[in-house]
């Protein structure tokens, strides 16, 4: 398995994704008892304030996974039918056939053939891997609009389809669970964001982990850089940014000793049940939104090392920034790691993100902090 934590290759490690271009980093890495943490770079490149372990992070796509986690809760309580067509729940919007032959568990391993309504939210974006012909104004246009999320939900549905209902591979879309919200919040009367803090963030005993009631951070929390693959030069501060263009299905904020504190209790069974944990692990394979085919259970990932066990959590980006978590099946090893840069690779002459040092830095620093 895995050898105990060693502090000194960990403060290589990170250093040297600062040293290859990241402004700046930090993260939490436990084995059993053990813990490290640390940090490297700069939290604001303007004033040189450095980033520190503690600090508040926009978590991105990791929020699937409470979301996920609230969904099974519903599905353990017999209020959601795992397997029920998301038309009996939601007929409004998600009309017709497709309705019929979508289920709940489709939308949450992305296996729905929804298309990603992002593209026609953000006019000048486009998704992977036709990026040669975007560009960034988008971001500037909509840091402040309030989304409407049926309207978002609407923008994905009436796109093309990606796929076929239950068909493999499936497409890595956020209309999914923005989707999910909407379930969530009709069966229960509730709010999502109050029902998943009070069901899923509450049961964890998460101090630091909420959705935000504003654009701002509050608490410490670094800049986010966005670069949009070198068309922002020098990358760009969005850490201030209205998160109603996802929503509860990745606006979470959080710290990364909480991220794994979560994760922990997820794969002990205190969060969901053993039954609905086993659900949640079972994998298809799905599109990520990098293009590449990624085995997907229901909010959660595998990470696999050779010889080291599997390890499962989740990802996830917002404009600016980077969050991955990841704990071993058996809950003893887990990583928890915040970048302050976004899509710092440039385009090549094919319009496809090229290779940056940061990259290589990156997956030493995962490989260092999981398998030792």
């Amino acid at each position: 398995m895995t050898s105990p934590l060693d502090s000194t290759a960990l403060n290589a490690a990170i250093g040297a994704v600062h040293r290859a271009g990241m402004p700046g980093l930090f993260a939490e890495v436990r084995d059993g008892d053990e813990v490290w943490r640390g940090a490297a770079g700069v939290a604001d490149v303007a004033t040189g304030r450095p980033v520190t372990a503690d600090m508040r992070h926009r978590v991105g796509s990791v929020t699937k996974t409470f979301t996920a986690a609230a969904v099974l809760l519903e599905v353990e309580a017999g209020r959601i039918g795992l397997d029920t067509p998301i038309g009996q729940y939601l007929p409004k919007l998600v009309p017709g056939e497709r309705g019929d032959a979508i289920t709940v568990r489709m939308l949450i391993n992305h296996t729905s053939g929804l298309a990603e309504y992002l593209p026609y939210a953000y006019p000048s974006l486009k998704a992977y891997p036709a990026l040669a012909d975007t560009g960034p104004q988008s971001l500037d246009d909509h840091r402040f609009t309030r989304f409407d999320p049926t309207a978002l939900i609407e923008m994905g549905v009436n796109a093309p389809a990606v796929g076929v209902p239950g068909g493999a591979p499936g497409v890595y879309s956020n209309t999914n669970y923005l989707l999910l919200v909407q379930l969530l919040e009709q069966v229960t009367g509730t709010a999502c964001e109050q029902h998943i803090t009070r069901n899923v963030i509450e049961r964890a005993g998460l101090r630091d982990t909420g959705f935000p009631a504003t654009p701002h951070v509050d608490g410490p929390h670094s800049q986010l850089y966005e670069a949009w693959f070198g068309m922002i030069d020098p990358p760009r501060d969005y850490s201030v940014f209205d998160m109603s263009w996802v929503g509860p299905s990745a606006s979470l904020i959080s710290t990364v000793a909480d991220l794994n504190r979560f994760y922990r209790r997820l794969l002990a069974g205190e969060i969901v049940s053993p039954s609905s944990l086993a659900q949640m692990r079972r994998t298809v394979p799905v599109v990520s939104q990098e293009g590449k085919v990624i085995d997907y259970g229901l909010g959660l990932h595998p990470m696999e090392g050779p010889g080291q066990g599997t390890f499962w959590g989740h990802g996830g980006t917002v404009w600016g920034g980077g969050t991955l978590a990841m704990t071993r099946a058996d809950g003893k090893r887990q990583l928890a790691v915040a970048v302050n840069m976004q899509r710092w690779n440039r385009l090549g002459s094919n319009g496809t993100p090229q290779p940056h040092p940061i990259d290589d830095a990156l997956a030493i620093l995962y490989r260092v902090a999981m398998y030792g």
